[in-house]
Protein backbone atom coordinates (compact mmCIF):
# COMPACT_ATOMS: atom_id res chain seq x y z
CA UNK A 1 0.00 0.00 0.00
CA UNK A 2 1.40 3.37 -1.11
CA UNK A 3 0.18 6.86 0.66
CA UNK A 4 0.44 10.38 -0.77
CA UNK A 5 0.48 13.09 1.83
CA UNK A 6 0.13 16.85 1.46
CA UNK A 7 1.11 19.75 3.35
CA UNK A 8 1.43 23.54 3.01
CA UNK A 9 -1.99 25.00 2.00
CA UNK A 10 -3.43 27.68 3.68
CA UNK A 11 -4.78 31.44 2.99
CA UNK A 12 -2.61 33.83 1.49
CA UNK A 13 -3.28 37.38 0.14
CA UNK A 14 -2.76 37.90 -3.88
CA UNK A 15 0.96 38.38 -4.55
CA UNK A 16 1.77 35.97 -1.57
CA UNK A 17 4.02 32.57 -1.65
CA UNK A 18 2.94 29.28 -0.45
CA UNK A 19 5.14 25.54 -0.75
CA UNK A 20 3.31 22.49 -0.66
CA UNK A 21 5.20 18.96 -0.50
CA UNK A 22 4.02 15.64 -0.98
CA UNK A 23 5.52 12.95 1.04
CA UNK A 24 4.78 9.11 -0.23
CA UNK A 25 5.01 6.33 1.77
CA UNK A 26 4.59 2.78 1.88
CA UNK A 27 5.66 -0.78 -0.29
CA UNK A 28 7.49 1.65 -3.19
CA UNK A 29 9.86 0.42 -5.14
CA UNK A 30 9.98 3.26 -7.32
CA UNK A 31 8.48 6.64 -8.10
CA UNK A 32 8.01 7.32 -12.34
CA UNK A 33 6.68 10.23 -12.34
CA UNK A 34 5.21 12.50 -9.53
CA UNK A 35 3.18 16.05 -10.05
CA UNK A 36 0.56 18.52 -8.99
CA UNK A 37 -2.54 18.91 -9.98
CA UNK A 38 -5.44 21.42 -9.14
CA UNK A 39 -9.33 21.38 -9.01
CA UNK A 40 -11.71 24.54 -7.95
CA UNK A 41 -15.20 24.54 -7.48
CA UNK A 42 -17.20 23.68 -10.71
CA UNK A 43 -14.14 23.28 -12.75
CA UNK A 44 -12.18 19.91 -13.78
CA UNK A 45 -9.51 18.52 -12.21
CA UNK A 46 -6.44 20.02 -14.27
CA UNK A 47 -2.83 19.86 -14.52
CA UNK A 48 -0.43 22.27 -12.94
CA UNK A 49 3.02 20.91 -12.73
CA UNK A 50 4.69 17.67 -12.71
CA UNK A 51 7.85 15.47 -13.57
CA UNK A 52 7.38 13.00 -16.13
CA UNK A 53 8.74 9.60 -16.54
CA UNK A 54 11.36 11.08 -18.45
CA UNK A 55 12.29 13.00 -15.25
CA UNK A 56 11.66 16.43 -17.81
CA UNK A 57 9.19 18.65 -16.02
CA UNK A 58 5.61 20.34 -17.41
CA UNK A 59 3.52 22.95 -16.15
CA UNK A 60 0.35 24.68 -17.27
CA UNK A 61 0.71 28.01 -18.57
CA UNK A 62 -1.21 29.47 -16.38
CA UNK A 63 1.31 29.09 -13.50
CA UNK A 64 4.62 28.80 -15.35
CA UNK A 65 7.13 31.33 -14.49
CA UNK A 66 5.10 31.39 -11.08
CA UNK A 67 5.30 28.26 -9.82
CA UNK A 68 8.61 25.69 -9.55
CA UNK A 69 8.33 22.30 -8.97
CA UNK A 70 11.33 20.27 -6.97
CA UNK A 71 12.01 17.30 -5.48
CA UNK A 72 14.09 15.32 -3.02
CA UNK A 73 14.22 11.27 -4.43
CA UNK A 74 15.83 10.00 -1.03
CA UNK A 75 11.94 11.23 0.56
CA UNK A 76 10.32 10.54 -1.98
CA UNK A 77 8.88 13.92 -1.99
CA UNK A 78 8.22 16.37 -4.42
CA UNK A 79 7.74 20.32 -3.76
CA UNK A 80 5.70 23.24 -5.00
CA UNK A 81 6.72 26.51 -4.75
CA UNK A 82 3.55 28.73 -5.66
CA UNK A 83 4.73 32.90 -5.63
CA UNK A 84 2.83 35.69 -7.02
CA UNK A 85 -0.68 33.73 -6.23
CA UNK A 86 -3.68 35.13 -7.49
CA UNK A 87 -7.26 34.84 -6.35
CA UNK A 88 -7.72 32.23 -9.73
CA UNK A 89 -4.90 29.82 -8.20
CA UNK A 90 -7.58 29.26 -5.22
CA UNK A 91 -8.47 25.82 -5.67
CA UNK A 92 -7.50 22.37 -4.07
CA UNK A 93 -4.48 21.68 -5.14
CA UNK A 94 -3.91 17.15 -5.15
CA UNK A 95 -0.55 14.84 -5.10
CA UNK A 96 -0.41 12.66 -7.98
CA UNK A 97 2.45 9.84 -8.60
CA UNK A 98 2.59 6.65 -10.55
CA UNK A 99 4.77 4.47 -8.33
CA UNK A 100 5.84 1.20 -8.66
CA UNK A 101 5.52 -1.79 -6.46
CA UNK A 102 7.12 -5.37 -6.39
CA UNK A 103 3.85 -7.69 -5.49
CA UNK A 104 3.05 -11.55 -6.47
CA UNK A 105 2.55 -10.24 -10.12
CA UNK A 106 6.36 -8.46 -9.98
CA UNK A 107 6.57 -5.38 -10.80
CA UNK A 108 3.26 -3.36 -10.97
CA UNK A 109 2.88 0.29 -11.60
CA UNK A 110 -0.50 1.83 -10.05
CA UNK A 111 -1.19 5.79 -9.59
CA UNK A 112 -2.07 7.19 -6.16
CA UNK A 113 -3.62 10.69 -5.38
CA UNK A 114 -3.52 12.33 -2.15
CA UNK A 115 -5.94 13.87 -0.05
CA UNK A 116 -5.85 17.32 -1.34
CA UNK A 117 -4.85 20.04 0.29
CA UNK A 118 -7.13 23.56 -0.02
CA UNK A 119 -5.12 26.80 -1.23
CA UNK A 120 -7.27 29.93 -1.35
CA UNK A 121 -5.53 33.48 -2.63
CA UNK A 122 -7.65 36.66 -1.16
CA UNK A 123 -7.84 39.26 -3.41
Amino acid sequence: QVQLVESGGGLVQAGGSLRLSCAASGSIFSINAMGWYRQAPGKQRELVAKFTSAGSTNYADSVRGRFTISRDDAKNTVYLQMNSLKPEDTAVYYCNAAVVVINAKGKSQYLYWGQGTQVTVSS
